[in-house]
Order: C-alpha cells, then sequence, then structure tokens
C-alpha cells in the first residue's frame, strides 16, 4: 500500500496547492505580501515541483490495468502531440483576453481572432488533448486518474473561465468574443505566424528528445 500511500497524497497535495490559491481571498493576499511577480514565480515553481512529484508517484504505483496495453495505443501521443505543441506555442503568441497564455503585444482584434477562432482556450484545449492521449497509451489505474483527473478539469476550466470573464467583461462580451468559439472546427484566421509552426515543431522534437532520460519511458512504439 506504500505505493498508493504516496499516489494519494500527492494527489491530494496537488489539488490543495491548485484548490486554495485559487479562492480570491487568498490569493490576493499573497499577493499584497509577496507582490505579483515573485508570487507567480513561487506558485509556478511549487506546482511544477508538485507536479513532478505526482507523476513519479504514478509511476510507482501498483500497476491495475484498465486499458489494455496495446500497441496501437501507443502511437496517439505520437499524433497528437503535433497538435498540442501547435495549440499551446499558438496560444502563447496571441493575444487573448479571454484566458491563459495570450502573451501577444498587439491589441486584441475581435474581427481578426486567430487560434481563438477555433477555441478561447487554446493551452486547455491542448491540456485535454494530451491527457487524453496519455490516459490511452498508460492505461494503469494511477494513469486513468492521473491524466482523467488532467482533462477533466482542463474542460470544466474552459466553461468556469468563460463565465467569469462574461460575468467581468459585461457588454463587452458579446462584442469581443463574437468570432471566438469556447471549441469549435473552424478554420483560424489570420493563421499563426511562420514561426509559430517552427517554434511548435521544435518543441514536439525537444519532447520527443527528452521524453526517456527525464520521464524514463521512451515514447516510440
Amino acid at each position: 500500500m506504500a505505493g498508493w500511500g504516496a499516489f494519494v497524497a500527492a494527489l491530494v497535495i496537488f489539488l490543495l496547492s491548485h484548490a486554495i490559491p485559487a479562492r480570491p481571498a487568498v490569493r490576493g493576499r499573497l499577493i499584497g505580501l509577496m507582490g505579483r511577480g515573485p508570487y507567480f514565480a513561487v506558485y509556478s515553481a511549487m506546482s511544477l515541483a508538485v507536479l513532478a512529484w505526482l507523476i513519479v508517484a504514478a509511476a510507482n504505483a501498483p500497476y491495475v490495468e484498465v486499458i489494455p496495453p496495446l500497441a496501437i495505443l501507443r502511437w496517439v501521443p505520437l499524433l497528437v502531440m503535433p497538435v498540442v505543441c501547435w495549440l499551446a506555442v499558438a496560444g502563447l503568441a496571441a493575444t487573448n483576453p479571454f484566458s491563459f497564455g495570450g502573451l501577444g503585444r498587439r491589441p486584441f482584434n475581435p474581427n481578426e481572432p486567430g487560434i481563438l477562432r477555433t477555441t478561447r482556450h487554446p493551452i486547455l484545449l491542448a491540456m485535454v488533448l494530451w491527457a487524453l492521449a496519455h490516459l490511452l497509451a498508460n492505461g494503469s489505474l494511477a494513469h486513468v486518474v492521473l491524466f482523467g483527473l488532467f482533462a477533466g478539469f482542463a474542460w470544466m476550466g474552459m466553461a468556469l473561465i468563460d463565465r467569469r470573464k462574461a460575468r467581468e467583461m459585461g457588454a463587452d462580451w458579446p462584442r469581443l468574443s463574437r468570432n471566438t468559439a469556447r471549441l469549435a472546427l473552424r478554420q483560424p484566421r489570420p493563421w499563426p505566424r511562420p514561426w509559430v509552426w517552427l517554434v511548435a515543431g521544435l518543441a514536439y522534437a525537444a519532447l520527443l528528445h527528452l521524453h526517456a532520460p527525464v520521464i524514463g519511458v521512451s515514447p516510440l512504439p
């Protein structure tokens, strides 16, 4: 039970470390005490450390088969991760007043929303696809719980953020979001710039190269 105990402990700490700081009163007090920049730096480092612990704990948990380890399922992450990398890089490069990412410096143009025409939440959608792809390729009970949790939180987060942003923007929400969608099979307009595709390709290559030495398992079938 030691393996399960470590996994459950890591899972509980992971959930608490995200649920407690998400409360406006707690987050506001911490930012007031530490400053906005230091708060996000510390929170990001803590989140990465807890995430790493959770991944290691899932790998060391007792194996209970939920999804058979079919060889064909090992191909799913290889085929899905290029889309994940593109969504993540395009989401970070965009100007996005609706969700995470959005580091672009240009003013948001509701007539040309780019990737937001397909989804207002490219980072969260990337997380959903990443989690589901890895859930299929790692079908043990611990990994199904782990990746299912990630996918579920990211999917629910889209709706929760939409409601919060609509409340915050008020009358500006219909005008700004009219050409965007939570999730729709609509072509981005305009397409992300060429450097986005290049960075996404480099990110995918880096993930393939680093997966075995960092995670301990080769991603190749």
